[in-house]
């Protein structure tokens, strides 16, 4: 059966494969790769390595600042844990789950953070069934994410841990400061002690801050580490390209993206991220978030319309339609500025363009 999405170690496995067979470098105890070979995976080599007599490309799947990828694998090498702060869409889950999947060969090792997330889900439970008939016995045990990586020695991923209660969060202080784990009911035996390879990476978004603030006891116990969005038009056209390629081929759907297209949506989503366009044209700054991610849906959603309904080429009248979804998501009071948007930034561009900015601007009918 083809799964939707598949683990990033399911996904490169390949390349994982022949970063093993040719890392040469010194590994943290339990790694499955060098802190050099990780970043390779993450970052891309500019030639291909051998495997079984025939070249693997390692491709570049992180796309922003390479020294912070430096930064947190040797965070990770460490005895800190790892929280990835920034706005929404820019790519932390991602790169928590390509540092887990080189490091430990497991990105699924996950705690998913929620206003409902008990201590139970995170360090352990218990078989009450089994807990009746023979009592707090190591067998009743029920290991979560964090009692899990403490065991087998592997990352435990935290998603948006700020959403968490605050009582729930500060069960980590403990765990990070002392590496071992208070099992009262096994008395004796209650004392699990973290083997090498554990440790803890968090994501958390800045949009977030003040739900759930993390006390100052805990951010003591990570190195912080912000994920800018991008910044420049042509990497986030890039990104969206090489995603929505990747989005396309997983769903079976032979069809090439198209470059103008994506140049028009790139230069979109940054000039209303940053305020600022190419013409100076005033521009207001939308109070949502306009992040890549939302980025490769909108192009993603447009070529299903045109695959399934269309003859195969995106159309800017859906670009704008799914435009208008993703930035009206929070807030209809983004409407006006995205109007303004388009009679001014868009018309310059139209009229000194033409094509798709031409009939992009043409589309602004649909902003109702």
């Amino acid at each position: 059966m083809k799964v939707q999405k598949p683990l990033m170690e399911m996904r490169y496995q390949r390349e994982l494969d022949a970063l093993k067979a040719n890392d040469t470098g010194k590994r943290p105890a339990n790694w499955q790769l060098s802190p050099r070979a990780v970043r390779s995976f993450i970052l891309g080599l500019d030639q291909p390595l051998m495997l079984e007599g025939e070249p693997v490309p390692i491709t570049h799947k992180f796309y922003g600042d390479d020294a912070l990828v430096e930064r947190a694998i040797v965070t990770l090498a460490g005895n800190r844990g790892l929280m990835l702060v920034g706005e929404p869409g820019t790519a932390k889950t991602m790169l928590s789950e390509l540092l887990s999947a080189a490091i430990c060969g497991n990105s699924a090792n996950t705690v998913q953070g929620t206003a409902g997330t008990s201590e139970d889900s995170i360090k352990y439970s218990w078989n009450y069934a089994m807990l009746l008939a023979k009592g707090p016995v190591p067998e009743a045990l029920v290991p979560a994410p964090v009692y899990t990586g403490m065991k087998q020695g592997i990352i435990t991923r935290f998603e948006e841990i700020t959403r968490c209660p605050l009582e729930i969060q500060d069960t980590l202080i403990s765990i990070l400061s002392d590496r071992v784990l208070n099992i009262p009911e096994l008395g004796e035996d209650g004392l699990l002690f973290a083997a090498d390879g554990f440790n803890i990476i968090a994501t958390a978004n800045t949009r977030d801050k003040g739900i759930n603030e993390m006390s100052s006891a805990l951010k003591r116990r990570f190195n912080f580490e912000t994920v800018e969005p991008v910044r420049s038009i042509a990497l986030e056209s890039q990104i969206i390209t090489s995603q929505c390629e990747g989005l396309l081929a997983s769903s079976g759907i032979e069809m090439q993206v198209q470059p103008d297209v994506v140049e028009v949506l790139a230069t979109t989503f940054h000039e209303l991220r940053t305020g600022a366009s190419f013409e100076r044209a005033k521009i207001q700054k939308l109070s949502g978030v306009m992040s890549t991610a939302e980025a490769v849906s909108v192009y993603y959603q447009s070529a299903l319309d045109a695959y399934y309904y269309g003859d195969g080429e995106v159309q800017m009248d859906t670009l704008v339609e799914n435009l208008l979804g993703a930035v009206l998501k929070e807030t209809r009071e983004d409407l006006p500025k995205l109007r303004e948007y388009f009679n001014g930034a868009v018309a310059l561009k139209a009229e000194r363009n033409g094509g798709r900015w031409k009939a992009y601007y043409e589309s602004r009918r649909l902003l109702k």
